[in-house]
């Protein structure tokens, strides 16, 4: 176990219970905080989550927002600090990376051997071997995990089958996925899930005072372990029916929605 700031078990990085129901909030960046497409993001929305962060740490009358995604770690740490987030940490990479803005450390999955980092590099070769010359692209910046997009998401979803079986024939531990326009390669072992329990353990913080919010079913692991979870109106139906409640607006606009409920 890790050890508190007293030097006595403990989390490693305690966070303030605050006066309201939640402590934490836990959100996806790719439909809930950005676009995922070709669009700017509302900056007016993000600063007014930014300001939330602030009152949250001067007041302790609200939770913290941190965040949980598959994007490359310096794109969560970007966005940290975009929100104004600097006391808890963020996952990145579907859960490869544990960022702590404040202390800034990069702390990755301890699961993740010399073997698994040699699979996903494997992968990535044969990726652009077979479909690179076929534009299909690989998101810069992940460690431990390969991203692939293509400006026909059509396209992009008739080779996630291909890819899935060629991984179950060569015998290489990676799960595939589709966002609304990327598809996942992660290992098997890693996920936003096995993020969000390290996340939990880091802070010391109590399911029942975590609420979530997420866009996808991917973001369905952050579901699983909060009290509370919301998501935007832009989100896919199955993980609206999985939801507390649901914002009348899209986006970034539908979160400052959602964090007006937790006030």
């Amino acid at each position: 176990m890790s050890r508190g700031a007293a030097g006595t078990l403990g989390p490693r990085f305690p966070l303030p219970r605050c006066r309201g129901r939640f402590d934490l909030v836990i959100a996806d960046i790719d439909g809930c905080l950005s676009p995922e497409g070709a669009r700017a993001m509302d900056v007016a929305s993000l600063a007014k989550i930014a300001e939330h962060n602030r009152l949250a740490r001067e007041r302790r009358d609200r939770p913290v927002v941190t965040l949980c995604s598959g994007r490359p770690q310096p794109f969560a740490e970007a966005m940290c600090k975009l929100i104004g987030n600097l006391e808890a940490p963020c996952i990145a990479e579907n859960g490869v990376w544990m960022y702590h803005p404040g202390e800034n450390l990069y702390l990755m999955d301890p699961g993740i051997t010399r073997d698994d980092l040699r699979v996903v590099r494997d992968a990535s070769e044969w990726i652009e071997g077979e479909f690179g010359p076929r534009g299909v692209q690989q998101q810069p910046g992940k460690s431990a995990a390969v991203s692939l997009y293509h400006p026909d998401t059509g396209y992009l979803r008739s080779i996630a089958p291909v890819i899935e079986a060629e991984f179950r024939r060569r015998g290489w531990p990676l799960r595939v996925s589709m966002t609304w326009l990327y598809i996942n390669c992660d290992l098997m072992h890693v996920s936003k899930g096995t993020g969000v329990d390290r996340l939990l353990k880091s802070v010391g913080v109590e399911k029942d005072r975590v609420a979530g919010i997420g866009d996808t079913t991917g973001d369905g692991p952050i579901r699983e372990r909060v009290g509370w979870f919301a998501c935007p109106a832009n989100a896919q139906e199955e993980i609206k029916r999985e939801a507390d409640y649901v914002a009348q607006r899209e986006e970034a606009a539908g979160v400052v929605e959602i964090l007006a409920r937790l006030v």
